[in-house]
């Protein structure tokens, strides 16, 4: 099959191009290199494939890439929280137009089969388990209970403690700053699109990917990053809240082949796919994790917070395994160890 990559000169992108060759695709990489993801004077350096550097927003770009290609998988985005205001413009220019530009290409150059990088992070708070109410979405959580270090969200009917529950597919989607609603927002045109030229569109809502090459100190960072850049430096790593932030730590080349599996397997209609390793882990074992696997100083707890951070959300993958025959290889304290001396 022949792929065009947008995004894969950037840190996931790298590895889903290393799995499409693997796997005998011939790839065509879109990327724009902006500094704000690359940093500045990063390069395509070590992509042995033909490469294009331009914008998705760019329709000459696009026509050119799209030339003989049988699918797209589409990574390129901005990325990080974007909780101001001020990010509005450009999450909505480089995610949402960028994606519009594309689909409108792919139409016209009778490319029929998309699969698009999407987030947990569509799905807001997720959801919680209320002993009285059943399974809830969790209300926005208060600056006030934050600063008193009230950090779990409470049931919004009853205000009772909500226990922790997995997010399917089919979990009502809340989200709730700049970079979640663009990524829900390039959902809704690729659904548009699919159902408009009767094509395929399979959404990988990533959950949180970490591996080697996970950039050290660019906006986006996951706490992975963040993390091993202060223990490499000599310093504890700093865990916001009460470290019992509840997450799906999922390793990048598990994520690069759901990725190129679903490109390769998902052939009609629209599909969300919850992309995660299955088992929760907290914010505060994986700065442990890290920390021993560096021999640096153990975690401090700092019950910082930011608004806009989400308690708890980790994924119920089921559907990408059954339907996909999609399974994680790389095991948590592994791939902590490989991160932290990548």
């Amino acid at each position: 099959m022949r792929v065009l990559l947008t995004g894969g000169a950037g840190f996931i992108g790298r590895h889903v191009l290393a799995e499409f060759v693997r796997r005998g695709h011939e790839v065509r990489v879109l990327d724009s290199l902006r500094p704000d993801v690359h940093g500045i004077g990063e390069s395509h350096a070590g992509l042995d494939v033909e490469f294009i550097h331009g914008d998705v927003r760019d329709r000459a770009v696009l026509d050119r890439a799209l030339s003989g290609v049988d699918a797209v998988a589409h990574l390129a985005a901005k990325v990080g929280l974007g909780v101001a205001v001020s990010d509005l413009p450009d999450y909505a220019s480089s995610n949402d137009v960028g994606t519009a530009e594309l689909l409108v290409a792919m139409a016209s150059a009778g490319v029929r089969r998309l699969t698009l990088a999407s987030s947990m992070v569509v799905y807001g708070e997720g959801v919680g388990r209320c002993e009285k109410h059943g399974d809830v979405a969790p209300g926005p959580r208060r600056e006030r209970d934050l600063a008193a270090g009230l950090f779990e969200p409470p049931c919004p009917h009853c205000g009772e403690h909500l226990a922790p529950a997995l997010v399917t597919e089919s979990t009502p989607v809340d989200p709730r700053n700049a970079y979640a609603t663009s990524k829900l927002a390039q959902e809704y045109y690729a659904a548009n699109w699919a159902r408009a030229v009767e094509g395929s569109a399979a959404f990988m809502r990533y959950h949180n990917v970490y591996g080697p090459g996970m950039p050290k100190d660019t906006p986006y960072a996951g706490v992975a990053a963040i993390f091993t850049s202060a223990l490499r430096r000599g310093e504890a790593p700093r865990v916001f809240e009460d470290g019992g932030q509840r997450r799906d730590f999922v390793h990048v080349r598990d994520v690069a082949a759901a990725t190129v599996q679903a490109c390769e397997r998902h052939e009609t209609g629209v599909r969300a796919f919850n992309v995660g390793s299955g088992t929760p882990r907290t914010v505060g074992e994986m700065a442990e994790a890290l920390a021993l696997a560096l021999g640096g100083s153990l975690p401090v707890v700092t019950g910082q917070y930011r608004l806009g951070d989400v308690r708890h959300i980790t994924a119920d993958s089921s559907r990408l395994r059954d339907e996909l025959g999609w399974r994680p290889r790389n095991e948590f304290s592994s791939g902590m160890a490989e991160l932290a001396h990548a």
